[in-house]
């Protein structure tokens, strides 16, 4: 029984085995199969596509070539057609010059016969001529036994007696006519003067000495002395101008010749008052940041002014110079005010007689430069005006303008004479200046100069209308001993170069002081 079990398994087992190779070998035929069909489909389709790429390839070859065909008949065609018009061009030259070479042949042969004519008539003109030359030697022949003259004698007699007829109606010509000329320029002259005070308003202002410092009451004047006088002291000797507290109500007069020094002492005294801390090093620090802030608006003064009149391009310096014009004066009348006035009358006056307004505009403003600067005071302030107007690039004839305003140097510019004219009109109205204040503001400025030369001096100030003069020096460059020499010495020069009412006190102001720094 085992025996036929294991029989059949054995039997089942080989048919398992060969159901399975057969199975196997079916399924490897079906594989094999859908292969090769999958094969065929790829190698037909890649044939497909190569077709399809031969085709378009073929496509694009064809179109390019036809492109490249086209593209080179086109250029052929543009070739042939640029030489047939440069062959046409040809002939029409070759035609032109035919033609010219025809007219140049046709007029060689007009010439040629134009100047056979011109020889023939040439030869007759000479003969003519000859006939004529007989003529007339024997009409003068005649006309000498006549009249008992030469021919050479008979012109120079007509000659002289045509001169001087000649010369006397010119001469009668040229009277009527310098005559005409002055009566017609004086009455141009006066018009355009007219015109042009009539034109520009003008205000009178007269330049004072003092300045009104007002409060609002006698408990600030006390704080304003200080002890001793000790603020009234410190304010003098930064400022260099005169505090004067009186009986006045309610007013503190400030007295100086010069006026920044004056503005600059008010502003500071306000500062003062108004902030309430009044003491020596109090002042002498508002009284620096007060001419820093006075320098600061001379230039806004400048260029405010420069801007008003429409003149552009001028120097900073000069610019600088036009602002301290502001707290100038000229024969008391104040020298901004006066510039400017001359430059809107020589404006006006150089429209009337048709010359360059903006120049004349310009060299009015800036003819009394020269009165700013405080140094070179030897010289007259109209070279000094032009010397400063020519070292930062003035035009000439501005420079011009402004050194012959009083004659000073010759004038060869046009606008020199209307600059000229307008500085003398705008100082010759009524009420506009002061000859006294100009020469007393002179007097106490040598009087500043004289002192100012002496070696070690620092500062000085002529207060007091000029009664007094107070010296002030540095004290490691001059001893107590040589200070009182130095009071002396500078009376003795004062006494003996300058020319003064009544009698000047000289005060020599030595001051020491020891600083340290607790750290």
């Amino acid at each position: 029984m085992e025996i036929q079990i294991i029989a059949y398994i054995i039997l089942a087992f080989i048919a398992g085995v060969l159901v399975g190779r057969f199975l196997l070998r079916l399924l490897f035929k079906k594989q094999d199969a859908v292969l090769q069909s999958k094969t065929k489909k790829i190698l037909k389709d890649a044939e497909q596509e190569a077709e399809l790429l031969k085709k378009n390839r073929m496509l694009e070859a064809k179109e390019k070539f036809l492109q490249l065909k086209a593209e080179h008949e086109k250029e052929v065609n543009t070739k042939n057609n640029a030489l047939n018009q440069r062959e046409n061009n040809l002939r029409q030259k070759e035609q032109s010059y035919n033609q010219k070479l025809e007219n140049i042949n046709r007029e060689k042969q007009e010439l040629d016969n134009t100047k056979k004519n011109l020889d023939r008539l040439t030869e007759l003109n000479e003969k003519k001529q000859e006939e004529v030359e007989q003529l007339k030697n024997q009409h003068i022949k005649q006309l000498e036994a006549i009249a008992a003259l030469s021919a050479e004698e008979a012109k120079a007699q007509l000659v002289s007696n045509l001169v001087n007829e000649a010369r006397s109606q010119a001469l009668i010509q040229i009277k009527d006519i310098v005559d005409e000329a002055k009566l017609t320029a004086s009455k141009e002259a006066k018009k355009v003067v007219i015109q042009t005070i009539q034109r520009t308003a003008t205000e009178s202002a007269i330049e004072n000495t003092v300045s009104i410092f007002n409060i609002e009451s006698d408990e600030i004047k006390g704080r304003v002395i200080g002890r001793e006088g000790r603020n009234i002291r410190a304010l003098e000797a930064a400022t260099g101008i005169e505090i004067i507290v009186d009986d006045t109500p309610e007013a503190i007069i400030l007295s100086g010749f010069d006026p920044v020094r004056r503005e600059i002492a008010r502003l500071a005294l306000h500062r003062l008052v108004t902030d309430g801390r009044i003491h020596p090093a109090r002042i002498e620090e508002v009284v620096a940041k007060t001419r820093k802030q006075i320098e600061d608006e001379i230039v806004e003064i400048g260029e405010r002014t420069v801007i008003d009149l429409g003149i552009h391009g001028l120097h900073p310096e000069l610019i600088r110079m036009v602002g301290r014009m502001r707290y100038r004066s000229s024969y008391g009348q104040n020298l901004l005010q006066h510039s400017r006035e001359v430059a809107n009358f020589c404006a006006t006056m150089a429209a009337e007689l048709g010359l360059n307004v903006k120049m004349a505009r310009r060299a009015g403003l800036l003819h009394d430069i020269g009165k700013v600067p405080d140094d070179n005071p030897e010289l007259p302030h109209a070279i000094l005006g032009m010397q400063l107007a020519e070292k930062y690039k003035e035009h000439p004839d501005i420079c011009n303008a402004i050194g012959a305003h009083h004659d000073e140097i010759e004038m060869t510019a046009m606008i020199s004479p209307i600059v000229q004219a307008c500085d003398a009109i705008s100082g010759a109205r009524p009420g506009a200046r002061r000859e006294v204040v100009e020469s007393y503001i002179k007097r106490l400025k040598d009087l500043e100069s004289l002192a100012l030369s002496y070696p070690g001096v620092e500062k000085t100030f002529a207060i007091q209308a000029g009664r007094e003069l107070r010296v002030i020096v540095e004290s490691e460059k001059v001893t107590d001993a040589q200070a009182e020499l130095l009071a002396a010495d500078i009376s003795t020069r004062i006494q003996t170069e300058m020319t003064y009412p009544g009698q000047i006190k000289v005060t020599v102001i030595r001051e020491t002081r020891s600083v340290a720094f607790a750290k």
